[in-house]
């Protein structure tokens, strides 16, 4: 199950249960029913079930979005539209798959799959790269600041 131990959050933090609502989800990922509200509006992923009373019931796999979403967030400085769109390249990836194809097919398949990968890990290095950057100017300008 991808989820939780990827976003850096142990699976024992979640009590063992199908459904929780918004005011147990806020308190698992530390994060405001306000904030997960908004982000139900940004992330089409985000998609709670509403119990016929109108209450939202959130799904485990909804409590992995919401600390995926808030370490992209959060940790790794992704905008909302960035954070959107990396989500949903990860879930166009995780299910391709190329049911019937012929072994040629999967020979260019497999090519394709490996350029994404080394696509992927060269936009990881520059994101890194990039963050490190930013942080370097911010620490320049403090100090430029304090003369």
């Amino acid at each position: 199950m991808e989820g939780i131990q990827d976003n850096g959050y142990s699976e024992a933090a979640i009590p063992d249960k199908s459904l929780f609502r918004i005011g147990e989800v806020s308190r698992v990922t530390s994060t405001k029913p306000f904030v997960l509200r908004y982000w139900e509006t940004e992330f089409p992923m985000l998609q709670p079930v509403k119990s016929p009373k109108g209450h939202r019931l959130y799904r485990r796999e909804d409590i992995n979005t919401v600390f995926t979403i808030k370490r992209l967030l959060y940790d790794e400085g992704f905008t909302i539209a960035g954070a959107r769109r990396h989500l949903r390249d990860q879930a166009l990836g995780s299910n391709g798959s190329n049911g019937g194809a012929t072994p040629a097919d999967a020979d260019e398949y497999g090519e394709q799959h490996a350029a994404q990968q080394v696509s992927g890990q060269l936009a990881m290095l520059n994101r890194k790269t990039l963050l490190d950057l930013r942080d370097s100017l911010r620490s320049l300008l403090t100090v430029l600041e304090s003369e």
